[in-house]
């Protein structure tokens, strides 16, 4: 698996070792048949798929990176320390529809905190069979929540030894735990490193030809021995197992019996390497050694374990797959054949081992096959592959598509296509789209994901464009709401300039497809223009050639809108398109225009809560900036305040997690939790602890970073403690700029037991600090150090103090030009926090001001 090694590099070894076995516990414990387990990473608020076992790592890409906002059940339970129980299928859709919007296959899960001495580190996590009874899986909760446990004590123990406990970079894949001695097993062995001596059993001696005790007991001749063609290789990966760093894949070695997989990992040694190795050998299934029955069969057949890997292959397979049997054994899927690689193909290959069902599907490999029954051409074949799960992996066939017909299961629910190998090939090529095919059942669940973020009818339409033409080849696409009864043109795109001009704002009565499609309720399909003007005689027309669609919009039982989906072609309507569509488009307006209403409600509610006015001292000057963000909710919980604490001042900016009405509450609570606080003259630690408890006892759901400096204008001493925020900056007065480097704690509402350190520093006259929430330096797809850089620099170029300017207009200047980027971006992704503190020197006539 490609960057496993650089994995392993990055992860210390005991950690590795210390969440694999944890996992293969889980697995066992919950009855279940895949497991993994998600730990936080260097970045606030994101978990990273640390270890998964049981599924290809490739094909969970979507799912390796978690941010805690997420409406996804690893993102509660770490965020809110509960456990979750997913029976199956329909519970999971109930409660999370994104998750099996991406996942709509038939299978339960369960998720589990893991938490040691009071810090939340991770979830474990594990896929299981579908329970019709929730009661049934208690059972198996309840003994996966001490597996949890356990780690949790590992893990602190790791973490007071000086071990990091977090994850950056990839998954690193395992195998999941074999339920008793396996049939297919052929022999084993333990090597102790320490003595180094191997002691292996009598079955794998005879696999090797000789007698037990007649090949030396080190590791150079049992590699030899195993693997005569290659044992470097193998001693290699004896020596990296023994450090804790096993393969990810069980290894393809060719004995004088045919090819075997041979499995390692590490055992005892407690948590310092070397560890005691063992291995088992494996036969990966039905070839040479077993008869070759399958290789007779004209069909192609060919198996992949549960981590992806080919197990076995046919001739035939090996011929359609495009690849000589010996580069597909033991090598992964996608390695092996990369053409099955694509997102559509994917997902079926997820479905198969997610759940219990065979599978169907088309795939177009780019290579033509002379003499086969299929339509070869120079632009590739188009197969059927029927996948049928097992305990162990999945068996694939595969056919020409040509075949289909005869030998092969229906392509999901489309029984006719299995005879019509061409039908809508060429369009397809010509659209460049691969994966029409399959797009009734892939394009759906994009579509569904896709519009599950969208939050504005801008959105939702830009998601639609992005999403459903493609898929179904159309090129043409309008929106209309409905408002005062009367149809509004929303969004258009395809269509000629100023076409739809005339039908915008016509009302509910006109004699119109768009408006009748959702008067009526009913969707109207046009398979051509003929048609369309038979029904509608005299409608203008933006083409002579084409089909059209027109979908109602209703959601919630109401009308929303219709849409208008145009196609350069005929086009004959599956019955997918006629029925999947229409709702989940109209769901998507309904949910935005709720977002609408909340969205006016919260920037309301910040607006009162955010500061008018900030304490002032004649000795210090202050200025402040919000500005939200533009994508989602667009109000969050960022502020900030200057409050009067005993003789000085306290500066304080805080940033509560999520965004809208939720968590401008929240930041209403903490404000006035902070300032009162302040006002009673607390010291900086004891006003973090006390928000802190104040917080948990609120219990909202949510976190929150804070950093909070009283600072006195006379001698410019400050007094800092942080609560998981950035670092503040710090301006001298010759311009030199640095980040602060404070020591703090973790981030409000967490850790009831919390401490905040207090940092002592001191304001010279003329320096400016500058206080900032994440917004102002975070960009997506950027490094953050890189953010805070760039920030540090314009700082640090804001200008010379010179003269102080009545009003605190100087300072103001530093930070407009300090958030000028951000305003003029057209998307800021959070919302943003500014709030920059000079002071001016005792008996100075003018405090420094910023030119």
């Amino acid at each position: 698996m490609t960057g496993s090694a650089e994995r392993e590099e990055r992860a210390p070894d005991g950690l590795v070792t210390v969440l694999s076995d944890a996992v293969r516990d889980a697995i066992r414990a919950a009855r279940g048949f895949a497991g993994g387990v998600y730990l936080r990473s260097g970045t606030p608020g994101l978990l990273r798929l640390a270890v998964l076992s049981g599924l290809p790592v490739p094909l969970f890409r979507p799912w390796w990176r978690m941010h805690m906002e997420r409406p996804f059940p690893v993102a509660d339970t770490h965020r809110l320390g509960i456990e979750v129980l997913l029976s199956d299928s329909t519970e999971t859709m109930r409660r999370y529809p994104q998750l099996a919007a991406g996942l709509p296959f038939r299978f339960g899960s369960l998720y589990v905190p893991v938490v040691g001495d009071g810090t939340p580190y991770g979830v474990l996590t594990v896929l299981r069979p579908p329970a019709s009874d929730a009661t049934e899986v208690l059972p198996d909760r309840d003994r996966m929540t001490a597996v949890a446990e356990e780690l949790g004590a590992a893990l602190t123990r790791l973490a007071k030894d000086g071990c990091p406990v977090v994850w950056e970079g990839e998954p690193l894949g395992t195998r999941p735990p074999a339920e008793g001695p396996s049939s297919r097993t052929v022999g084993g062995f333990t090597w102790d490193p320490r003595a180094d001596t191997v002691v292996a059993d009598d079955a794998l001696w005879s696999l090797l030809g000789t007698g037990h005790g007649t090949v030396s007991n080190t590791p150079e001749a049992l590699a030899d021995a195993i693997a005569h063609d290659e044992p470097r290789l193998l001693l290699a990966a004896l020596r990296e197992t023994a450090a804790g760093r096993p393969p990810a894949h069980p290894l393809p070695v060719r004995t004088g019996r045919g090819l075997r997989l041979l499995d390692l990992w590490p055992s005892g040694g407690g948590d310092e390497a070397p560890y005691r190795v063992s291995g088992v050998l494996v036969d990966p299934g039905p070839g040479p050694a077993a008869g070759g029955a399958a290789d007779q069969l004209p069909e192609g057949v060919f198996a992949l374990d549960r981590l992806g890997l080919i197990t076995y292959a046919n001739p035939r397979a090996a011929e359609l797959l495009g690849r000589p049997r010996g580069e597909l054994l033991g090598r992964a899927l996608w390695d092996a054949v990369p053409w099955m690689g694509r997102p559509a193909y994917e997902d079926h290959l997820r479905g198969a081992l997610l759940s219990s069902d065979p599978v169907h599907f088309r795939a177009r490999s780019p290579l033509a096959h002379p003499g086969t029954a299929a339509p070869g051409t120079a632009d590739g074949t188009w197969l059927s592959l029927s996948v049928y799960p097992g305990p162990g992996g999945v068996t694939c066939k595969v056919v020409p598509v040509g075949r289909a017909a005869e030998t092969d299961a229906p392509f999901g629910t489309d029984t006719a296509a299995a005879g019509r190998p061409d039908a809508g090939a060429a369009e397809d090529a010509e659209a460049g789209a691969a994966d029409v095919a399959t797009a009734p059942v892939y394009r759906p669940i994009v579509l569904a994901i896709a519009l599950a973020e969208a939050v504005t009818a801008r959105q939702v339409s830009e998601v639609v464009m992005r999403e459903l033409l493609p898929a179904f080849g159309s090129r043409r696409l309008a929106i209309y709401l409905v408002q005062d009864r009367r149809l509004y043109l929303a969004w258009e795109t395809g269509f000629p300039q100023g076409f739809l001009a005339p039908f915008d704002g016509v009302g509910l009565d006109a004699r119109l497809p768009g408006v009748e499609t959702l008067t009526s309720g009913r969707p109207l399909f046009f398979e051509s223009m003929e048609q369309m003007t038979a029904a509608y005689p005299g409608i203008a027309l933006d083409a002579k050639v084409g089909a059209r669609a027109f979908l109602p919009l209703i959601a919630s039982g109401r009308p929303v809108g219709s849409c208008i989906l145009g196609f350069d072609r005929p086009h004959e309507f599956s019955s997918e398109e006629r029925t999947a569509l229409a709702g989940l488009i109209a769901q998507s307006l309904e949910r935005a225009r709720r977002y609408d209403n909340e969205a006016a409600l919260a920037r309301g509610l910040q607006e009162a809560l955010l500061p008018h006015r900030l304490s002032a001292h004649p000795m210090v000057q202050t200025a402040g900036r919000y500005l939200p963000g533009t994508v989602g909710m667009e109000v969050g919980g960022d502020w900030y305040d200057v409050v009067e604490a005993g003789d000085g001042l306290a500066l304080v900016i805080g940033d509560v997690q999520g965004h809208g009405v939720q968590a401008a509450a929240t930041m209403g609570q903490l404000r006035s939790a902070v300032r009162a606080f302040a006002l009673g003259d607390h010291s900086p630690d004891e006003v973090m602890s006390g928000t802190n408890r104040l917080l948990i006892d609120l219990d909202p759901g949510q976190f929150a970073s804070c950093c909070y400096v009283r600072v006195d204008p006379v001698t410019g001493v400050a007094r800092a403690a942080r609560a998981g925020h950035p670092q503040p900056l710090l301006r001298h007065p010759d311009g030199r700029t640095e980040v602060l480097d404070l020591p703090g704690g973790v981030v409000l509402g967490v850790d009831p037991q919390a401490v905040y350190p207090v940092t002592e520093l001191v304001l010279e006259p003329e320096a400016v600090l500058a206080l900032y929430t994440d917004g102002l330096v975070e960009q997506p797809g950027k490094d953050i150090d890189d953010g805070v850089e760039a920030v540090r620099a314009t700082l640090a170029r804001a200008g010379t103090p010179q003269r102080f300017r009545p009003g605190g207009h100087s300072l103001s200047r530093a930070a407009d030009l300090l958030t000028a980027e951000a305003r003029q971006a057209r998307e800021r992704p959070d919302d943003i926090a500014l709030l920059l503190t000079t002071r001016r020197a005792p008996g100075a006539g003018d405090a420094p001001g910023f030119v």
